[in-house]
């Protein structure tokens, strides 16, 4: 993140003595990123965060991820998709590259305790309410709040309320943040950035569990693994630095407008390796007089486009069967753009009321068997109105 946090009890010099009521030393851990040259967070335990008693490989189902040949855009109706009962074990891998992993899951019961040492995970809670503990402390969690989790965070999921929790999950295959652009070379956001500090919320208090013989599984590029460790991880009385889990609601984005239409990159909440986050929120439209405020056909000449539409009417894509929970295919070489009638329709709009979230891959999506699972297959014939030949 880019400022500074401090939460619980730290001593006031770091790799120093920190001393427990009995005397003994609390356990000190670093957590950095690219080794010891950028941002970092130290954590104090009551326990060793390294005393495992045991390690188990976890079978994983496949997938079942594919070219998409022949290349077509795609709908998918994720709530038409079997998924849970839990946020971790319960996700379903939609699209894929060697960069990212596009999940969807309803979850309706806590997850076991869990750790990706691949890449930092974005969670974008479409509905629903939760918390989300992590072993830096507990982030509540409603509709519209994305929670950035940086790489091995210990963490689980907790629904609450009568309703699923219905998470779209980015998982990374390295780390994410807020557009560089947005930042100053300190890490201040900027007076132009859409969000800034006073929208971010870190934990703001420590969780102090018990327990022995505790479970936690933990992704590596090698598979899954359950470390069951001799005490609870989530033991930490006091941590501070700038790598923390952190949650921003999409509705304290602040859209980006003009006299005519603005491309995505206004849109953009975050970046990470080769892909780019965007959020689609409530806005005025163009004001040129003679501005078309649908968006034009386009061609992705470097990326694929997905679109998680997740409230209001979408404009562009009335007509074409979106509803709430649907996500959207664009793909590298094929144009597309607005439903037929979208664009005239549009002309004289002054607003839009759609909520979407955008991630934009710099390489070719596979599609999972979950997406195929739902999906609209009438739906790359949209534009045309007619089947294939």
């Amino acid at each position: 993140m880019p400022y500074y946090r401090r939460v619980g009890d730290v001593p006031r010099k770091r790799h120093t003595q920190h001393r427990r009521p009995d005397g003994g030393l609390y356990a000190e851990e670093l957590v950095g990123i690219e080794g010891f040259g950028h941002d970092s967070a130290l954590l104090y335990h009551r326990h060793l965060p390294t005393a495992i008693v045991d390690a188990v490989v976890v079978p994983e189902p496949d997938p079942g991820l594919r070219p998409n040949l022949p290349l077509l855009p795609a709908h998918v109706r994720t709530h038409a998709i079997g998924t849970g009962p839990d946020a971790v074990a319960g996700r379903r891998v939609l699209l894929a590259n060697a960069d990212v992993r596009l999940a969807y899951v309803a979850a309706t019961e806590p997850s076991p305790l869990y750790r990706n040492a691949i890449g930092d995970e974005v969670l974008y809670v479409e509905s629903g309410e939760g918390t989300v503990e992590t072993v830096y402390g507990a982030l509540a969690v409603s509709e519209g709040d994305y929670v950035v989790l940086p790489t091995s965070t210990t963490y689980r999921v907790l629904p609450g309320g009568p309703d699923p929790l219905r998470l779209f999950v980015i998982e990374a295959s390295g780390h994410v943040g807020p557009p560089r652009r947005y930042l100053s070379p300190r890490g201040q956001f900027l007076e132009h950035a859409p969000y800034c500090e006073r929208d971010v919320r870190g934990p703001e208090a420590t969780l102090q569990h018990e327990g022995t013989d505790v479970d936690v599984v933990v992704r590596t590029r090698q598979g899954l693994t359950r470390y069951t460790y001799a005490d609870h991880p989530f033991d930490v009385v006091g941590w501070d630095g700038c790598n923390y889990p952190w949650a921003v609601s999409i509705h304290d984005f602040e859209p980006i407008t003009g006299r005519l239409h603005q491309p995505p990159p206004v849109h953009q909440m975050f970046e990470g390796p080769n892909f780019v986050v965007c959020s689609f929120v409530p806005r005025l439209f163009d004001y040129h007089p003679l501005a078309i405020p649908a968006p034009y056909n386009h061609a992705n000449v470097d990326s694929d486009e997905v679109l998680f539409y997740c409230g209001g009417e979408f404009m562009s894509r009335k007509g074409a069967g979106i509803e709430q929970g649907s996500i959207s295919l664009h793909p590298a070489g094929f144009t597309h753009g607005p439903q037929p009638g979208s664009v005239e329709a549009s002309i004289g709009a002054v607003a839009t009321e759609e909520l979407a979230v955008m991630v934009d891959t710099f390489r070719p999506l596979e599609v999972g068997a979950a997406a195929r699972e739902g999906e609209d297959p009438a739906y790359p014939w949209s534009w045309s109105g007619r089947g294939p030949r």
